[in-house]
């Protein structure tokens, strides 16, 4: 988003100040969002962690540009020590509890952000906090503070936002007879320590002053549209991500440089970000029906994280006996952290296996790949349902409701050689190039997610 009016802030004026969730995909979109306002509007943006964390979302912060992360002002707080087990490879959930000591340290942390709004309150004319919803009872003492307002940033997709909001208020979901039959439903997703956590937070939500959505009135119009019957102000500003890459993260990775030898849109790349959890089983029945399909891939293949990403040993994921070897010059098997938005925006790259996280969601939608949808756990299952029965830019991988079972080799085998390799394919293929151009424009002057944008930040610099 550029050649944007630049909003004079001297002394302090209005000082925005970011409160992300402690994990990676929520970190993400938070610094995705800091850079965002960082590039664009002369407001002085505080982002706040543990130094552990401020690290890593630093460390990680794909497709941003150095000189605006520079400019963002990363405050670290205290936060207590927590264990950082390694995640549980068998448990019949592939929801991440192993970061509930993560969770429950969090919540310790009301005190040290108090005492910093309570110091940025007294030398500026408004403080804005812009928060996770998972740290709504951190952030409480916003309505203490005379000069201070909050908004919560809900890095979800919209449809999710509506089917969480419909359950709360005992409404009923409005959607087609036949689309609310294949509406995955919550079983399964979530545990019970996760609700348990999320009513901690619902009491303190309703201070603040409106909510923030990483999605765009293009990809989810409808949902939008019904959501503002429910919200006290709403502006959907999505995608934060840059929508033109100008900034490589890194022009020498392995990925990069192998995808610049390929044909276009012939590779498929697989990833199921920073949560996700297989077996042993699970990870050769992958294996094998990539390599079956006889088509080229990227594969990310990497543990969950542990609470703390810098503590212990993580897991080497063991493939098919020589199988690296077999698939040289067709696969390439990344174990680091790979550049998923570069990756996404190649021209090489031709689809995406996804467990259907938000980011890998928008990412996906916003460089026009098609999904193959695997979602595992939480918000996962409904993202999958938008991408394939609504959107209609993907297939899926394996049922929700058929989470249960292993998905074999066959499985995996037709899923990428319908994607890559057939007339349904292409159509999809096409669709979504189609979506991901409007997508684009929305983001640019006079594109609806711009005009949300400068709307947000005029009414907190009002």
């Amino acid at each position: 988003m550029e050649d944007r009016k630049e909003v004079r802030n001297s002394d302090h004026e209005v000082v925005i100040v970011m409160v992300p969730f402690p994990i990676q995909g929520h970190l993400n979109q938070f610094l995705q969002f800091s850079c965002l306002i960082s590039s664009s509007y002369d407001l002085p943006v505080y982002y706040l962690g543990s130094p552990t964390l401020n690290r890593q979302a630093r460390l990680r912060a794909n497709a941003l540009n150095p000189s605006d992360i520079a400019k963002i002002h990363f405050h670290d707080i205290p936060i207590p020590e927590f264990a950082s087990p390694p995640p549980v490879f068998d448990a019949l959930s592939k929801f991440p509890l192993h970061h509930k000591p993560l969770w429950d340290a969090s919540l310790l942390l009301r005190e040290p952000i108090a005492s910093f709004l309570r110091d940025i309150s007294s030398k500026s004319r408004r403080i804005v906090v812009v928060h996770d919803p998972f740290m709504s009872y951190n952030v409480q003492d916003v309505s203490s503070l005379p000069n201070a307002e909050s908004y919560i940033f809900n890095g979800i997709s919209a449809l999710n936002m509506y089917c969480f909001v419909c359950r709360f208020r005992g409404k009923p979901v409005q959607l087609g007879e036949e689309l609310l039959k294949k509406l995955p439903d919550l079983e399964g997703g979530i545990p019970d320590e996760m609700r348990d956590f999320t009513a901690i937070q619902s009491p303190h939500m309703g201070i603040r002053s409106g909510d923030i959505l990483n999605t765009s009135k293009v990809i989810e119009g409808d949902f939008l549209e019904l959501l503002v019957e429910e919200s006290k102000q709403q502006w959907a500003i999505g995608p934060i991500l840059p929508t033109k890459l100008d900034h490589i993260s890194n022009r020498n990775n392995i990925c990069l440089e192998w995808l610049n030898k390929q044909p276009p849109r012939s590779v498929l790349y697989v990833s199921f970000g920073t949560t996700s959890i297989f077996s042993d089983r699970e990870v050769i029945e992958l294996a094998m029906g990539l390599e079956q399909s006889r088509h080229k891939f990227i594969w990310v293949l990497r543990e969950a994280d542990r609470g703390d990403i810098f503590t212990g040993e993580a897991r080497k994921l063991e493939l098919p006996e020589g199988f690296e070897e077999r698939v040289k010059g067709v696969g390439l098997v990344m174990r680091e952290w790979a550049p998923q938005p570069e990756i996404l925006a190649h021209s090489s790259t031709g689809g995406f296996m996804s467990h259907c996280g938000w980011n890998s969601c928008i990412e996906s939608i916003t460089m026009g790949v098609p999904i193959a949808a695997w979602p595992m756990h939480a918000d996962q299952p409904k993202n999958g349902f938008l991408v394939t029965e609504i959107l209609k830019i993907g297939l899926t991988v394996r049922e929700w409701d058929k989470r249960a079972e292993l998905v074999s080799a066959s499985t995996v085998e037709n899923v990428v050689r319908k994607l890559m390799a057939s007339e349904e394919g292409d159509a999809i293929r096409k669709r979504a190039e189609e979506l991901a151009e409007s997508v684009r424009r929305s983001t640019e002057k006079g594109g609806s997610s711009r005009i949300e944008l400068d709307s947000f930040i005029a009414h907190i610099t009002r």
